[in-house]
């Protein structure tokens, strides 16, 4: 059982996502807040498995939620979908760092908002194809990068970089182990030996942390 908290500052899109998720198996709907400070007490107190986390919300809005859910010691169970009808850069961006594991628009069809809770639950994350593209975007042109500990991208091996690479171009496990013509267990092996090397808390930091660092250059999509 998938258990979720629902955070939008709209009720008739609560009531709409609660619908959805009671009528289909495997999930639950533990709680429902209007704004991030209700998110984040929500989340303290129910510890669903995802917080289904609105931007734009009055008070604390949905990105700063985000930080507090996903900085909180009792909270590292949790996982964060950010849903917005924003299509804007600037949010991917800022939503992945905040430490959400996906991040889909509010127009994104019903059967691709439960599989992407689906995926979120398994520890993946998720970034529809459009997303990755803004947030590769977003990194080209940045002069500044965050440089993680020399020691850790020296223990990285040339295949753990090219899986980087293939990471923070959007592809998912199978379709790393297709690409490298691999299993998919070794695919996931190695994705998660990388997160172990440079303390990603999860795949979406995975590739903040791999374009910040220099470890994967951004190039522009064509």
């Amino acid at each position: 059982m998938i258990r979720v908290l629902l955070a939008d500052d709209q009720v008739l899109v609560r009531a709409g996502f609660r619908v959805l998720l009671e009528t289909e198996d495997g999930f639950e709907v533990v709680g429902e807040a209007g704004d991030g400070e209700q998110a984040v007490a929500g989340a303290v107190e129910h510890r669903p498995d995802i917080v289904v986390m609105d931007v734009r919300m009055p008070g604390v809005d949905g990105l700063e939620a985000t930080r507090r859910i996903t900085a909180h010691p009792d909270l590292a169970g949790t996982k964060v979908l950010v849903l917005t009808t924003f299509d804007v850069d600037e949010y991917v961006y800022e939503a992945l760092r905040a430490g959400a594991s996906g991040f889909l628009l509010k127009d994104t069809e019903p059967v691709e908002l439960l599989r992407a809770l689906r995926v979120v639950a398994n520890g993946e994350a998720l970034l529809a194809p459009t997303v990755t593209r803004r947030l590769i975007q977003e990194f080209v042109g940045r002069p500044e990068q965050r440089r993680i500990d020399t020691k850790a991208v020296r223990e990285i091996t040339d295949r753990e970089r090219e899986v980087l690479g293939l990471v923070a171009g959007g592809l998912s496990n199978d379709e790393i182990a297709a690409h490298l013509v691999i299993s998919t267990a070794t695919a996931r092996t190695h994705v998660s030996r990388i997160m172990t090397k440079i303390g990603a808390r999860d795949r979406a930091q995975l590739v903040v942390l791999a374009y910040e660092s220099g470890l994967v250059t951004p190039r522009r999509p064509a």
